[in-house]
């Protein structure tokens, strides 16, 4: 039995995910456009999966527009955002430790012309509304902040950061990649303020190659693919139907026990944290805010020799971002951390599948890991 703790890179589907998508592949095969019997069922499983988006979100569902998952989301959001309201201005607001979703999207903007400010974190990784007050400019026409960063946990204001936004540059769009706080934090897309937000359907215990952006009422953007008219002619092309059915059953069976399950997560993290905190040499990095990510690190050895020998007891976790292999983190490097200990640094995340029993293993294979490097 594998002890889990990789869910910030991906997660588990679940049973609900698994049978909707093996029912859309088997019986629901139609096109959603086609106007026949097969078609117009395709078209209600569509119209069943965005309901059950639009609710876990909190919104109409007449403002979610599926794509191919988060980094789709955030590029749409991005390009299409600052293609609206180029005429307006040049300047554009993220944070350093952003996921390379958005932060690749800005630079090349940036290597076009556009101007960036980056806001930098404090020591624990987190983005002050102060921060992004003095970077406000009557030029700003976007920004960027993430809700939940991937690798510390750190949990952004989105809400007062949206609405200062609005209040300082009306003109202005603020999107946030909302990919690692969807059903980790509490909100509504409907008061969040935040212009757009991405959510991915894999982070959530449903299928890889799936997700959605939320674009607010009233706001319109210019087409991000051209075709067929798909997704409000937003996005065209026939939709992945198999994969949306599991994100939406994935989105209902999250809604049944969220606030439940995100105390029972944060519960575990706190067990979890408990345990490590007895290895001699361990460090813990980040704010650790949300309910499902720990940074540790033990300054000295490397992360990838932690990461072999837990999985020799099969325990999985991370170094940093899963999406930013084989790179020393971007994130602990604008958080000021030394370099001994960024290199030494695993992600631990856990999800709602999540046991007790996978937590105690955790702890043990960790201090026996430290243990055996520690020794070479």
């Amino acid at each position: 039995m594998i002890a889990y703790f990789d869910n910030s890179a991906t997660t588990k589907p679940c049973a609900e995910a698994v049978a909707a998508m093996t029912d859309a592949l088997q019986e629901g095969w139609g096109n959603p456009s086609s106007l026949h019997k097969l078609g117009i069922a395709a078209a209600r499983q569509l119209r069943q999966a965005r309901l059950a988006a639009a609710a876990l979100l909190g919104c109409e569902a007449e403002r979610v527009f599926f794509t191919s998952g988060g980094t789709e989301a955030d590029n749409w959001a991005v390009f299409s955002g600052v293609k609206r309201l180029h005429k307006r201005g040049r300047h554009i607001i993220t944070t350093a430790v952003e996921h390379h979703a958005v932060l690749n999207p800005v630079r090349e903007l940036e290597a076009q012309g556009f101007q960036v400010t980056y806001l930098q974190p404090d020591k624990d990784g987190r983005i002050g509304v102060e921060a992004l007050e003095q970077a406000l400019r009557p030029d700003t026409i976007f920004v960027s902040v993430m809700m939940v960063n991937n690798e510390t946990g750190a949990v952004m204001p989105i809400e007062k950061m949206a609405r200062l936004t609005h209040r300082v540059c009306p003109d202005a769009l603020f999107h946030t990649d909302a990919v690692q706080g969807f059903t980790k934090v509490l909100f509504r897309a409907s008061s969040l303020g935040a212009d757009l937000i991405s959510v991915s359907g894999h982070k959530i215990h449903g299928p890889k190659g799936v997700g959605a952006l939320y674009i607010r009422k009233g706001l319109s953007l210019p087409p991000y693919l051209y075709g067929g008219g798909q997704e409000g002619s937003y996005r065209s092309g026939t939709e992945a139907l198999p994969a949306i059915a599991g994100f939406g059953a994935a989105c209902q069976a999250a809604a049944a026990n969220l606030r439940q399950d995100i105390a029972r997560e944060a519960r575990l993290k706190a067990l979890c944290r408990e345990g490590l905190s007895q290895i001699d040499g361990l460090v813990f990095l980040g704010a650790s805010e949300a309910p499902h990510i720990l940074c540790v690190s033990v300054p000295g050895l490397r992360s990838q020799g932690l990461i072999n020998c837990l999985q020799d007891e099969e325990v999985y976790v991370s170094a940093g971002s899963a999406c930013a292999k084989g790179h020393r983190s971007h994130v602990l490097q604008a958080m000021g951390v030394d370099s001994r200990v960024i290199d030494g640094a695993v992600r631990i995340s856990l999800s709602r599948f999540t046991t007790e029993e996978e937590v105690a293993r955790l702890v043990r294979a960790m201090g026996g890991a430290v243990q055996r490097l520690s020794r070479r």
